[in-house]
Protein backbone atom coordinates (compact mmCIF):
# COMPACT_ATOMS: atom_id res chain seq x y z
CA UNK A 1 0.00 0.00 0.00
CA UNK A 2 1.03 3.70 -1.01
CA UNK A 3 -0.91 5.74 1.53
CA UNK A 4 -3.27 4.44 4.45
CA UNK A 5 -6.56 6.48 5.19
CA UNK A 6 -7.36 5.73 8.87
CA UNK A 7 -11.22 6.86 9.64
CA UNK A 8 -11.85 7.70 12.98
CA UNK A 9 -15.74 6.18 14.36
CA UNK A 10 -16.32 7.89 17.87
CA UNK A 11 -19.36 5.88 19.11
CA UNK A 12 -19.60 4.18 15.69
CA UNK A 13 -21.08 6.55 14.16
CA UNK A 14 -19.21 6.26 10.41
CA UNK A 15 -19.83 3.04 9.99
CA UNK A 16 -21.68 3.83 6.65
CA UNK A 17 -19.06 6.62 5.68
CA UNK A 18 -15.87 3.36 6.06
CA UNK A 19 -18.14 1.61 3.23
CA UNK A 20 -18.82 4.75 1.48
CA UNK A 21 -15.01 5.17 1.12
CA UNK A 22 -14.25 1.88 0.32
CA UNK A 23 -17.10 1.99 -2.21
CA UNK A 24 -15.57 5.49 -3.36
CA UNK A 25 -11.90 4.12 -3.83
CA UNK A 26 -12.94 0.92 -5.50
CA UNK A 27 -14.63 2.88 -8.14
CA UNK A 28 -11.62 5.11 -8.91
CA UNK A 29 -9.01 1.84 -9.03
CA UNK A 30 -7.31 3.05 -5.57
CA UNK A 31 -8.73 -0.10 -3.59
CA UNK A 32 -4.94 -1.84 -3.78
CA UNK A 33 -3.13 1.11 -3.24
CA UNK A 34 -4.80 2.74 -0.44
CA UNK A 35 -5.74 0.76 2.51
CA UNK A 36 -8.36 2.02 4.79
CA UNK A 37 -8.54 1.26 8.73
CA UNK A 38 -11.35 1.72 11.06
CA UNK A 39 -10.30 2.96 14.45
CA UNK A 40 -11.58 4.95 16.83
CA UNK A 41 -8.25 6.94 17.75
CA UNK A 42 -6.22 8.73 15.01
CA UNK A 43 -3.70 10.61 17.78
CA UNK A 44 -5.94 13.74 18.96
CA UNK A 45 -8.90 14.50 20.08
CA UNK A 46 -12.44 14.58 18.43
CA UNK A 47 -15.91 14.08 18.63
CA UNK A 48 -16.93 13.83 15.40
CA UNK A 49 -15.78 11.11 12.52
CA UNK A 50 -12.27 12.44 10.75
CA UNK A 51 -9.65 10.46 8.54
CA UNK A 52 -6.23 10.81 8.80
CA UNK A 53 -4.12 9.96 5.52
CA UNK A 54 -0.79 8.05 6.10
CA UNK A 55 2.24 9.14 4.89
CA UNK A 56 0.96 12.92 4.19
CA UNK A 57 -0.41 13.12 8.02
CA UNK A 58 -2.70 15.20 6.91
CA UNK A 59 -6.62 14.97 8.61
CA UNK A 60 -9.61 15.80 7.19
CA UNK A 61 -12.66 16.68 9.25
CA UNK A 62 -16.37 17.66 7.70
CA UNK A 63 -16.90 14.12 5.83
CA UNK A 64 -19.98 14.33 4.19
CA UNK A 65 -19.96 12.10 0.64
CA UNK A 66 -19.39 15.12 -1.47
CA UNK A 67 -16.24 16.18 0.61
CA UNK A 68 -14.76 12.74 0.24
CA UNK A 69 -15.34 12.30 -3.06
CA UNK A 70 -13.61 16.03 -3.49
CA UNK A 71 -10.84 14.68 -1.46
CA UNK A 72 -10.12 11.30 -3.28
CA UNK A 73 -10.69 13.33 -6.62
CA UNK A 74 -7.89 16.13 -5.76
CA UNK A 75 -5.58 14.67 -2.95
CA UNK A 76 -5.38 10.57 -4.12
CA UNK A 77 -5.68 11.44 -7.91
CA UNK A 78 -4.30 15.40 -8.63
CA UNK A 79 -2.10 15.04 -5.27
CA UNK A 80 -3.26 18.41 -4.26
CA UNK A 81 -4.82 18.77 -0.75
CA UNK A 82 -7.96 20.33 -0.09
CA UNK A 83 -7.06 23.20 2.61
CA UNK A 84 -10.25 23.75 3.10
CA UNK A 85 -11.38 20.68 4.66
CA UNK A 86 -8.06 20.26 6.91
CA UNK A 87 -8.70 20.06 10.49
CA UNK A 88 -7.03 22.48 12.04
CA UNK A 89 -5.42 21.24 15.10
CA UNK A 90 -3.90 17.80 14.04
CA UNK A 91 -2.58 19.35 10.18
CA UNK A 92 0.54 20.42 9.30
CA UNK A 93 -0.89 22.95 6.76
CA UNK A 94 -2.74 25.08 8.72
CA UNK A 95 -0.55 28.04 10.78
CA UNK A 96 -2.18 27.58 14.85
CA UNK A 97 -1.76 30.32 17.05
CA UNK A 98 -1.67 28.08 19.65
CA UNK A 99 0.02 24.46 18.46
CA UNK A 100 -0.07 23.57 22.25
CA UNK A 101 -3.70 22.47 21.91
CA UNK A 102 -2.66 19.17 20.72
CA UNK A 103 0.81 19.24 21.93
CA UNK A 104 0.15 18.99 25.23
CA UNK A 105 -0.82 15.05 25.19
CA UNK A 106 2.21 12.77 25.30
CA UNK A 107 1.86 9.50 24.00
CA UNK A 108 2.98 6.48 24.76
CA UNK A 109 -0.11 3.85 25.44
CA UNK A 110 -1.90 5.49 22.12
CA UNK A 111 1.58 6.10 20.45
CA UNK A 112 0.58 3.77 17.69
CA UNK A 113 -2.97 4.79 17.49
CA UNK A 114 -3.89 6.39 13.88
CA UNK A 115 -0.16 5.31 12.36
CA UNK A 116 -0.24 1.62 11.95
CA UNK A 117 -2.95 -0.83 10.41
CA UNK A 118 -3.57 -2.33 13.69
CA UNK A 119 -3.81 -6.03 11.50
CA UNK A 120 -0.64 -5.39 9.98
CA UNK A 121 2.07 -7.02 12.77
CA UNK A 122 4.90 -5.76 10.66
CA UNK A 123 3.65 -2.32 10.56
CA UNK A 124 3.85 -2.73 14.87
CA UNK A 125 7.07 -4.43 14.43
CA UNK A 126 8.11 -0.77 12.13
CA UNK A 127 7.50 1.30 15.11
CA UNK A 128 9.70 -0.75 17.39
CA UNK A 129 6.93 -3.27 17.83
CA UNK A 130 8.44 -6.37 19.85
CA UNK A 131 11.51 -5.03 20.63
CA UNK A 132 11.32 -5.06 24.26
CA UNK A 133 9.83 -9.02 24.20
CA UNK A 134 13.21 -9.48 21.85
CA UNK A 135 15.27 -7.43 24.62
CA UNK A 136 14.44 -9.94 27.41
CA UNK A 137 14.70 -12.98 25.32
CA UNK A 138 18.18 -12.10 23.50
CA UNK A 139 19.80 -10.68 26.58
CA UNK A 140 18.79 -13.44 28.32
CA UNK A 141 17.43 -11.07 31.15
CA UNK A 142 16.15 -13.09 34.40
CA UNK A 143 12.57 -12.50 35.46
CA UNK A 144 13.55 -10.64 38.43
CA UNK A 145 15.75 -8.07 35.62
CA UNK A 146 11.96 -7.78 34.07
CA UNK A 147 10.44 -7.23 37.49
CA UNK A 148 13.33 -4.66 38.64
CA UNK A 149 12.72 -2.68 35.57
CA UNK A 150 9.18 -2.21 36.18
CA UNK A 151 9.94 -1.31 39.85
CA UNK A 152 12.37 1.74 38.65
CA UNK A 153 9.28 2.78 35.94
CA UNK A 154 7.30 3.35 39.22
CA UNK A 155 4.08 2.01 36.47
CA UNK A 156 1.04 1.70 38.76
CA UNK A 157 -1.78 -0.32 37.16
CA UNK A 158 -4.37 2.13 35.32
CA UNK A 159 -7.50 -0.02 36.74
CA UNK A 160 -8.54 1.86 39.13
CA UNK A 161 -7.00 1.26 42.13
CA UNK A 162 -3.46 2.09 41.23
CA UNK A 163 -1.54 -0.86 42.95
CA UNK A 164 1.73 -1.26 41.78
CA UNK A 165 2.19 -3.16 38.95
CA UNK A 166 5.77 -4.57 39.95
CA UNK A 167 4.88 -6.02 43.15
CA UNK A 168 1.73 -7.93 41.79
CA UNK A 169 4.00 -9.52 39.52
CA UNK A 170 6.26 -10.24 42.52
CA UNK A 171 4.23 -11.87 44.39
CA UNK A 172 2.49 -13.75 41.53
CA UNK A 173 6.21 -15.00 40.87
CA UNK A 174 7.13 -16.21 44.04
CA UNK A 175 4.42 -18.22 45.31
CA UNK A 176 5.23 -21.51 43.92
CA UNK A 177 3.13 -23.50 41.47
CA UNK A 178 3.98 -25.67 38.01
CA UNK A 179 0.60 -23.86 36.21
CA UNK A 180 0.22 -19.85 36.62
CA UNK A 181 -2.35 -17.57 34.59
CA UNK A 182 -1.53 -14.07 33.22
CA UNK A 183 -5.38 -11.99 32.39
CA UNK A 184 -6.02 -9.25 30.63
CA UNK A 185 -8.88 -7.01 32.39
CA UNK A 186 -10.09 -5.89 28.88
CA UNK A 187 -14.14 -5.90 30.55
CA UNK A 188 -14.28 -2.01 30.30
CA UNK A 189 -17.96 -0.77 31.67
CA UNK A 190 -18.05 3.00 32.42
CA UNK A 191 -20.00 5.09 31.26
CA UNK A 192 -18.75 7.29 28.16
CA UNK A 193 -15.36 5.42 28.40
CA UNK A 194 -13.64 3.92 25.15
CA UNK A 195 -10.23 3.73 26.46
CA UNK A 196 -9.55 0.36 26.39
CA UNK A 197 -11.75 -0.49 23.14
CA UNK A 198 -9.70 1.65 21.08
CA UNK A 199 -6.38 0.77 21.94
CA UNK A 200 -7.47 -3.02 21.09
CA UNK A 201 -9.05 -2.15 18.28
CA UNK A 202 -5.76 0.31 17.30
CA UNK A 203 -3.27 -1.53 18.24
CA UNK A 204 -3.98 -5.01 19.26
CA UNK A 205 -0.07 -6.55 19.37
CA UNK A 206 1.02 -4.14 22.61
CA UNK A 207 -1.12 -5.57 24.66
CA UNK A 208 0.18 -9.16 23.10
CA UNK A 209 3.78 -8.44 23.90
CA UNK A 210 3.06 -6.80 27.58
CA UNK A 211 1.02 -9.68 28.31
CA UNK A 212 4.15 -12.23 27.14
CA UNK A 213 6.45 -10.14 29.16
CA UNK A 214 4.23 -10.72 32.25
CA UNK A 215 4.24 -14.12 31.55
CA UNK A 216 8.53 -14.50 31.07
CA UNK A 217 8.41 -12.36 34.43
CA UNK A 218 6.22 -14.72 36.65
CA UNK A 219 6.47 -17.93 34.65
CA UNK A 220 3.31 -18.55 32.87
CA UNK A 221 3.07 -20.17 30.02
CA UNK A 222 -0.77 -18.83 29.42
CA UNK A 223 -3.02 -16.02 29.49
CA UNK A 224 -6.56 -15.05 28.91
CA UNK A 225 -7.87 -11.64 27.57
CA UNK A 226 -11.54 -11.05 29.19
CA UNK A 227 -13.43 -8.69 26.50
CA UNK A 228 -16.94 -7.48 26.83
CA UNK A 229 -19.24 -9.59 23.80
CA UNK A 230 -19.92 -5.93 23.13
CA UNK A 231 -16.56 -5.03 20.88
CA UNK A 232 -16.38 -7.19 18.33
CA UNK A 233 -13.72 -4.70 15.98
CA UNK A 234 -11.90 -5.08 19.06
CA UNK A 235 -12.32 -8.84 19.18
CA UNK A 236 -11.80 -9.54 15.41
CA UNK A 237 -8.47 -7.82 15.67
CA UNK A 238 -7.42 -9.11 18.94
CA UNK A 239 -7.77 -12.86 16.67
CA UNK A 240 -5.90 -11.22 13.85
CA UNK A 241 -3.24 -10.17 16.10
CA UNK A 242 -2.89 -13.65 17.59
CA UNK A 243 -2.54 -15.69 14.88
CA UNK A 244 -0.06 -13.18 12.72
CA UNK A 245 2.16 -13.62 16.34
CA UNK A 246 2.07 -17.13 16.41
CA UNK A 247 2.87 -17.41 12.78
CA UNK A 248 6.60 -15.25 13.22
CA UNK A 249 6.99 -17.20 16.79
CA UNK A 250 6.14 -14.30 19.07
CA UNK A 251 3.27 -16.60 20.69
CA UNK A 252 3.28 -20.32 21.19
CA UNK A 253 6.08 -22.59 21.82
CA UNK A 254 9.92 -21.76 21.91
CA UNK A 255 9.50 -17.62 21.24
CA UNK A 256 12.29 -16.23 18.90
CA UNK A 257 13.74 -20.07 19.35
CA UNK A 258 14.30 -19.40 23.25
CA UNK A 259 12.85 -22.07 25.76
CA UNK A 260 9.93 -19.50 26.39
CA UNK A 261 7.06 -20.72 25.50
CA UNK A 262 3.70 -18.51 26.17
CA UNK A 263 0.33 -18.28 24.46
CA UNK A 264 -2.85 -15.95 24.69
CA UNK A 265 -6.72 -16.86 24.78
CA UNK A 266 -9.83 -14.92 24.15
CA UNK A 267 -12.71 -15.29 26.55
CA UNK A 268 -16.03 -12.99 26.13
CA UNK A 269 -17.69 -11.34 28.81
CA UNK A 270 -21.49 -10.85 28.45
CA UNK A 271 -21.13 -7.32 29.69
CA UNK A 272 -21.40 -7.22 33.77
CA UNK A 273 -19.84 -4.02 34.82
CA UNK A 274 -18.95 -6.16 38.22
CA UNK A 275 -16.89 -8.87 36.47
CA UNK A 276 -14.27 -5.67 35.66
CA UNK A 277 -13.94 -6.39 39.26
CA UNK A 278 -11.03 -8.95 39.58
CA UNK A 279 -11.90 -11.85 41.47
CA UNK A 280 -15.86 -12.05 39.89
CA UNK A 281 -13.67 -11.94 36.09
CA UNK A 282 -12.08 -14.79 36.96
CA UNK A 283 -15.23 -16.38 38.36
CA UNK A 284 -16.56 -15.55 34.74
CA UNK A 285 -13.31 -17.08 33.17
CA UNK A 286 -14.00 -20.13 34.98
CA UNK A 287 -17.89 -20.21 34.00
CA UNK A 288 -19.38 -19.29 36.98
CA UNK A 289 -21.57 -16.59 37.85
CA UNK A 290 -19.60 -13.53 38.10
CA UNK A 291 -19.64 -12.71 41.51
CA UNK A 292 -16.67 -11.21 43.51
CA UNK A 293 -15.08 -13.08 46.98
CA UNK A 294 -13.99 -11.87 49.69
CA UNK A 295 -9.63 -11.18 49.83
CA UNK A 296 -7.28 -12.06 50.75
CA UNK A 297 -6.13 -15.02 49.46
CA UNK A 298 -5.27 -12.50 46.63
CA UNK A 299 -5.65 -13.65 42.83
CA UNK A 300 -1.49 -13.66 43.16
CA UNK A 301 -1.86 -16.55 45.39
CA UNK A 302 -5.03 -17.98 44.50
CA UNK A 303 -6.83 -16.63 41.30
CA UNK A 304 -7.63 -18.81 38.21
CA UNK A 305 -8.52 -22.11 39.01
CA UNK A 306 -6.69 -21.44 42.12
CA UNK A 307 -3.60 -21.09 40.33
CA UNK A 308 -1.78 -18.03 41.22
CA UNK A 309 -2.66 -15.26 38.61
CA UNK A 310 -1.49 -11.64 37.92
CA UNK A 311 -4.51 -9.26 36.55
CA UNK A 312 -3.78 -5.66 34.75
CA UNK A 313 -5.77 -4.00 32.59
CA UNK A 314 -5.41 -3.25 29.05
CA UNK A 315 -3.40 0.49 29.09
CA UNK A 316 -1.51 -1.06 32.36
CA UNK A 317 0.01 -3.84 29.42
CA UNK A 318 0.21 -1.11 26.78
CA UNK A 319 2.62 0.46 28.59
CA UNK A 320 5.17 -2.58 29.24
CA UNK A 321 6.81 -2.81 25.90
CA UNK A 322 7.82 0.88 26.14
CA UNK A 323 9.17 0.66 29.69
CA UNK A 324 11.19 -2.71 28.54
CA UNK A 325 12.75 -0.55 25.30
CA UNK A 326 13.19 2.41 26.57
CA UNK A 327 14.25 1.57 30.08
CA UNK A 328 12.29 2.17 33.72
CA UNK A 329 14.33 5.25 34.18
CA UNK A 330 13.22 6.77 31.00
CA UNK A 331 9.14 6.36 32.30
CA UNK A 332 9.63 7.50 35.87
CA UNK A 333 10.98 11.16 34.47
CA UNK A 334 6.87 11.45 33.21
CA UNK A 335 4.45 11.93 35.72
CA UNK A 336 4.79 13.04 39.60
CA UNK A 337 6.59 11.52 42.62
CA UNK A 338 4.18 8.95 43.42
CA UNK A 339 2.27 8.56 40.08
CA UNK A 340 4.70 8.27 37.07
CA UNK A 341 3.90 7.92 33.47
CA UNK A 342 1.20 9.22 31.24
CA UNK A 343 -2.92 8.27 31.82
CA UNK A 344 -5.57 8.02 29.14
CA UNK A 345 -9.01 9.92 30.12
CA UNK A 346 -11.87 9.42 27.66
CA UNK A 347 -12.86 13.66 27.80
CA UNK A 348 -16.41 13.63 27.26
CA UNK A 349 -19.33 16.16 28.96
CA UNK A 350 -19.83 19.60 28.39
CA UNK A 351 -16.20 19.90 26.93
CA UNK A 352 -15.90 21.29 23.14
CA UNK A 353 -13.30 18.34 22.07
CA UNK A 354 -14.09 15.14 23.02
CA UNK A 355 -13.03 12.46 22.58
CA UNK A 356 -9.55 10.02 23.58
CA UNK A 357 -6.28 11.79 25.22
CA UNK A 358 -3.13 11.21 26.95
CA UNK A 359 -1.40 13.23 29.32
CA UNK A 360 1.34 13.11 31.44
CA UNK A 361 0.42 12.69 35.08
CA UNK A 362 0.06 15.76 36.96
CA UNK A 363 -1.21 17.82 34.52
CA UNK A 364 -4.19 19.73 35.87
CA UNK A 365 -7.50 19.29 35.49
CA UNK A 366 -7.99 22.78 34.10
CA UNK A 367 -5.19 22.19 31.37
CA UNK A 368 -7.32 19.40 30.68
CA UNK A 369 -10.62 20.35 30.18
CA UNK A 370 -9.58 24.10 28.87
CA UNK A 371 -6.42 23.59 26.95
CA UNK A 372 -6.87 20.38 25.40
CA UNK A 373 -10.66 20.06 26.04
CA UNK A 374 -10.42 23.66 23.83
CA UNK A 375 -13.31 24.54 26.89
CA UNK A 376 -17.05 24.58 27.75
CA UNK A 377 -19.61 24.38 24.92
CA UNK A 378 -21.48 27.64 24.09
CA UNK A 379 -19.15 29.31 26.26
CA UNK A 380 -21.07 28.30 29.37
CA UNK A 381 -19.75 28.18 32.68
CA UNK A 382 -18.35 25.25 33.93
CA UNK A 383 -19.49 23.31 37.14
CA UNK A 384 -17.32 20.42 37.89
CA UNK A 385 -16.11 17.51 36.44
CA UNK A 386 -16.49 13.47 37.40
CA UNK A 387 -13.22 11.49 37.27
CA UNK A 388 -12.99 7.70 37.70
CA UNK A 389 -16.72 6.84 36.28
CA UNK A 390 -19.63 5.70 38.33
CA UNK A 391 -17.38 4.97 41.28
CA UNK A 392 -15.41 8.53 41.14
CA UNK A 393 -16.57 11.54 42.66
CA UNK A 394 -17.68 14.80 41.42
CA UNK A 395 -15.00 17.57 41.77
CA UNK A 396 -16.34 21.29 41.68
CA UNK A 397 -15.14 24.04 39.50
CA UNK A 398 -12.42 25.64 42.99
CA UNK A 399 -10.45 22.55 42.17
CA UNK A 400 -9.58 22.18 38.45
CA UNK A 401 -6.14 23.35 39.25
CA UNK A 402 -5.69 19.77 41.37
CA UNK A 403 -2.74 18.34 39.11
CA UNK A 404 -4.09 14.24 38.19
CA UNK A 405 -2.72 11.72 40.43
CA UNK A 406 -3.85 8.95 42.47
CA UNK A 407 -3.67 10.75 45.68
CA UNK A 408 -4.67 13.77 44.60
CA UNK A 409 -8.35 12.95 43.46
CA UNK A 410 -8.60 10.30 46.17
CA UNK A 411 -8.05 13.18 48.14
CA UNK A 412 -11.29 15.40 46.73
CA UNK A 413 -13.15 12.32 47.19
CA UNK A 414 -12.88 10.98 44.17
CA UNK A 415 -10.96 8.55 42.25
CA UNK A 416 -8.48 8.12 38.99
CA UNK A 417 -10.52 4.28 37.73
CA UNK A 418 -9.75 3.54 34.66
CA UNK A 419 -10.10 7.19 32.78
CA UNK A 420 -13.44 8.62 32.31
CA UNK A 421 -13.39 12.25 32.62
CA UNK A 422 -16.90 13.76 31.93
CA UNK A 423 -16.98 17.81 32.47
CA UNK A 424 -20.38 19.22 33.36
CA UNK A 425 -21.48 23.06 33.19
CA UNK A 426 -24.19 25.52 34.90
CA UNK A 427 -27.19 23.23 33.38
CA UNK A 428 -26.43 20.03 34.96
CA UNK A 429 -28.14 19.44 38.70
CA UNK A 430 -25.81 18.12 41.12
CA UNK A 431 -29.17 15.68 42.30
CA UNK A 432 -29.99 14.65 39.02
CA UNK A 433 -25.55 13.62 38.36
CA UNK A 434 -25.84 11.44 41.93
CA UNK A 435 -29.41 9.99 41.06
CA UNK A 436 -27.98 8.27 37.31
CA UNK A 437 -24.90 7.05 38.96
CA UNK A 438 -26.49 5.38 41.69
CA UNK A 439 -29.42 4.09 38.93
CA UNK A 440 -26.51 2.87 37.39
CA UNK A 441 -24.89 0.92 39.99
CA UNK A 442 -27.79 -0.47 41.76
CA UNK A 443 -28.51 -1.75 38.40
CA UNK A 444 -25.12 -3.45 38.15
CA UNK A 445 -24.60 -4.72 41.43
CA UNK A 446 -24.45 -8.71 41.42
CA UNK A 447 -26.71 -8.86 44.70
CA UNK A 448 -23.95 -10.95 46.77
CA UNK A 449 -23.60 -8.74 50.01
CA UNK A 450 -26.39 -6.53 51.35
CA UNK A 451 -23.86 -3.18 52.01
CA UNK A 452 -24.20 -3.25 48.27
CA UNK A 453 -27.40 -4.77 47.42
CA UNK A 454 -29.15 -3.28 50.31
CA UNK A 455 -27.52 0.15 50.66
CA UNK A 456 -27.42 1.12 46.79
CA UNK A 457 -31.33 0.61 46.47
CA UNK A 458 -31.86 2.80 50.14
CA UNK A 459 -29.49 5.43 48.55
CA UNK A 460 -31.14 5.76 45.26
CA UNK A 461 -34.17 6.07 47.17
CA UNK A 462 -33.40 8.73 49.38
CA UNK A 463 -32.39 10.92 46.45
CA UNK A 464 -35.33 10.06 44.02
CA UNK A 465 -37.39 11.55 47.40
CA UNK A 466 -35.02 14.80 47.04
CA UNK A 467 -35.53 15.20 43.07
CA UNK A 468 -39.30 15.30 43.98
CA UNK A 469 -40.07 17.48 46.88
CA UNK A 470 -40.71 15.05 49.00
CA UNK A 471 -37.48 15.15 51.43
CA UNK A 472 -36.43 16.24 54.41
CA UNK A 473 -33.26 17.33 56.60
CA UNK A 474 -33.32 14.51 58.45
CA UNK A 475 -32.45 12.22 55.03
CA UNK A 476 -29.51 14.30 54.13
CA UNK A 477 -28.09 12.15 57.54
CA UNK A 478 -29.19 8.79 56.42
CA UNK A 479 -27.36 9.50 53.24
CA UNK A 480 -24.02 9.90 54.96
CA UNK A 481 -24.67 6.83 57.19
CA UNK A 482 -25.58 4.61 54.33
CA UNK A 483 -23.00 5.99 52.47
CA UNK A 484 -20.11 5.38 55.21
CA UNK A 485 -21.52 1.58 55.93
CA UNK A 486 -20.93 1.04 51.97
CA UNK A 487 -17.64 2.33 52.05
CA UNK A 488 -16.54 -0.07 54.93
CA UNK A 489 -18.50 -3.18 54.43
CA UNK A 490 -19.10 -3.69 51.16
CA UNK A 491 -17.19 -6.90 49.56
CA UNK A 492 -16.16 -5.41 46.33
CA UNK A 493 -14.65 -2.32 44.97
CA UNK A 494 -18.19 -1.31 43.12
CA UNK A 495 -19.96 -1.43 46.86
CA UNK A 496 -17.01 0.34 48.83
CA UNK A 497 -17.07 3.19 45.37
CA UNK A 498 -20.87 3.20 44.42
CA UNK A 499 -21.34 6.28 47.57
CA UNK A 500 -18.99 8.37 45.67
CA UNK A 501 -20.91 10.59 43.69
CA UNK A 502 -23.46 11.26 46.04
CA UNK A 503 -21.30 11.97 48.99
CA UNK A 504 -19.02 14.51 46.64
CA UNK A 505 -21.41 16.64 45.78
CA UNK A 506 -23.34 16.53 49.30
CA UNK A 507 -19.87 17.76 50.15
CA UNK A 508 -19.55 20.47 47.29
CA UNK A 509 -22.29 21.35 46.49
CA UNK A 510 -24.46 21.17 49.58
CA UNK A 511 -26.60 23.81 48.54
CA UNK A 512 -28.30 22.22 45.51
CA UNK A 513 -29.30 19.78 47.80
CA UNK A 514 -30.90 22.49 50.43
CA UNK A 515 -32.64 24.20 47.29
CA UNK A 516 -34.39 20.97 46.49
CA UNK A 517 -35.09 19.61 50.05
CA UNK A 518 -36.58 23.52 51.64
CA UNK A 519 -37.31 25.40 48.80
CA UNK A 520 -38.67 22.49 46.93
CA UNK A 521 -36.49 23.95 43.38
CA UNK A 522 -34.20 22.50 41.06
CA UNK A 523 -32.17 25.52 39.39
CA UNK A 524 -31.38 23.38 36.39
CA UNK A 525 -34.72 22.73 35.70
CA UNK A 526 -33.69 18.72 35.92
CA UNK A 527 -35.82 17.54 38.57
CA UNK A 528 -39.11 18.19 36.96
CA UNK A 529 -41.55 17.42 39.59
CA UNK A 530 -39.61 20.50 41.05
CA UNK A 531 -40.09 22.63 38.04
CA UNK A 532 -43.12 24.98 36.35
CA UNK A 533 -42.92 27.11 33.49
CA UNK A 534 -44.93 29.84 33.12
CA UNK A 535 -45.06 32.58 30.18
CA UNK A 536 -44.71 35.95 31.56
CA UNK A 537 -47.54 37.92 29.47
CA UNK A 538 -45.49 41.51 29.62
CA UNK A 539 -43.04 40.36 27.79
CA UNK A 540 -44.78 37.64 25.22
CA UNK A 541 -44.95 38.90 21.56
CA UNK A 542 -47.13 36.22 20.21
CA UNK A 543 -44.06 34.68 18.07
CA UNK A 544 -46.10 31.18 18.69
CA UNK A 545 -42.66 29.46 18.63
CA UNK A 546 -43.05 27.87 21.86
CA UNK A 547 -46.32 26.21 20.72
CA UNK A 548 -45.06 25.28 17.52
CA UNK A 549 -41.85 23.62 19.97
CA UNK A 550 -44.10 21.97 22.76
CA UNK A 551 -44.79 17.92 22.24
CA UNK A 552 -47.50 18.11 23.97
CA UNK A 553 -49.89 21.00 22.32
CA UNK A 554 -49.16 22.18 26.08
CA UNK A 555 -48.85 25.84 24.84
CA UNK A 556 -52.36 27.76 23.55
CA UNK A 557 -52.59 31.14 22.17
CA UNK A 558 -53.22 33.69 19.44
CA UNK A 559 -50.84 35.28 17.43
CA UNK A 560 -49.41 38.48 18.73
CA UNK A 561 -50.91 38.01 21.83
CA UNK A 562 -49.93 36.06 24.91
CA UNK A 563 -49.42 32.22 25.29
CA UNK A 564 -50.04 30.47 27.90
CA UNK A 565 -48.82 27.01 29.31
CA UNK A 566 -51.93 24.32 30.46
CA UNK A 567 -50.15 23.22 33.62
CA UNK A 568 -52.15 20.11 33.55
CA UNK A 569 -50.59 19.06 30.44
CA UNK A 570 -47.53 20.55 30.26
CA UNK A 571 -44.54 17.32 30.44
CA UNK A 572 -41.72 19.78 31.68
CA UNK A 573 -39.48 19.05 28.76
CA UNK A 574 -37.88 22.62 29.01
CA UNK A 575 -38.31 23.05 25.24
CA UNK A 576 -40.16 26.53 25.47
CA UNK A 577 -37.57 27.95 27.83
CA UNK A 578 -34.77 26.61 25.34
CA UNK A 579 -36.44 28.53 21.84
CA UNK A 580 -38.13 31.43 23.38
CA UNK A 581 -35.84 34.37 22.33
CA UNK A 582 -37.83 36.72 24.47
CA UNK A 583 -36.73 35.76 27.91
CA UNK A 584 -40.83 35.20 28.34
CA UNK A 585 -40.80 31.39 29.33
CA UNK A 586 -39.75 31.61 32.68
CA UNK A 587 -38.71 28.57 34.82
CA UNK A 588 -39.57 28.62 38.56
Amino acid sequence: MNRYIFLSEPGNRSSDLFFYIQKALAEKGLDKKIGLVRTQNVGFYSSMPVMRVIPDDIVYKDLTHENINRIIEEHFIHKKPVTQLLHKVASPYVRLENRNEYYKQFRIVLRNMGCIDPENIRDYIKRDGYRGLEKILKNKMTPDDVIDELKISGLRGRGGAGFPTWKKWKLTQEVPGDEKYVICNADEGDPGAYMDRSTLEGDPHSILEGMTIAGFAVGSRQGYIYIRAEYPLAIKRLEIAISQARELGLLGPNILGTDFSFDIELRWGAGAFVCGEETALIASIEGNRGMPRPRPPYPSVKGLWDKPSVINNVETYANVPVILDKGGSWFAKIGTETSKGTKVFALTGKTKNSGLIEVPMGMTLREIIFDIGGGIKDNKKIKAVQTGGPSGGVIPESYLDTPVSYESLQKLGSIMGSGGMIVMDEDDCMVDVSKYYLQFAVDESCGKCSPCRIGGKQLYDLLEKISKGSAVDQDLDRIKRIGQAMLKASLCGLGQNTPNPVLSTLKYFPEEYDEHIRMKKCRTGKCKDLVTYLIDPDKCIGCSLCALRCPVKAITGEKKKPYFIHQDMCIKCGECYNVCKFSAVKRD
